[in-house]
């Protein structure tokens, strides 16, 4: 059996900013970097990246690029994760 860690990141443009911000909280900086000041407004929780994207004016090469830079944070941030639970495995063995 595969470990959480080991699963693929699902993030699409088609990926509701609501989910993403839920499931990768790290994920934020870069929203707020392309122009996405208003996670936490209603609409975030259903809006995708797409709708949010182009609400904000980004083009096609734009959003592909946003979302190429959200999984490799995503995918950062869970292996960093990884590791720190190696390293608590490894100090505490028995947990």
């Amino acid at each position: 059996m595969g470990h959480i860690f080991d699963m693929p990141i699902k993030i699409t443009k088609d990926t509701p900013i609501g989910e993403l911000v839920l499931n990768y909280p790290e994920t934020v900086d870069v929203l707020l970097e392309y122009g996405f000041h208003c996670i936490g407004c209603g609409l975030s929780a259903y809006e995708t990246i797409e709708q949010g994207a182009a609400v904000h004016g980004l083009n096609e090469n734009e959003i592909q690029q946003l979302v190429r830079k959200l999984r490799a944070v995503a995918k950062k941030s869970i292996k960093s994760q990884q590791g720190e639970q190696e390293k608590a495995a490894a100090v505490h063995p028995d947990k």
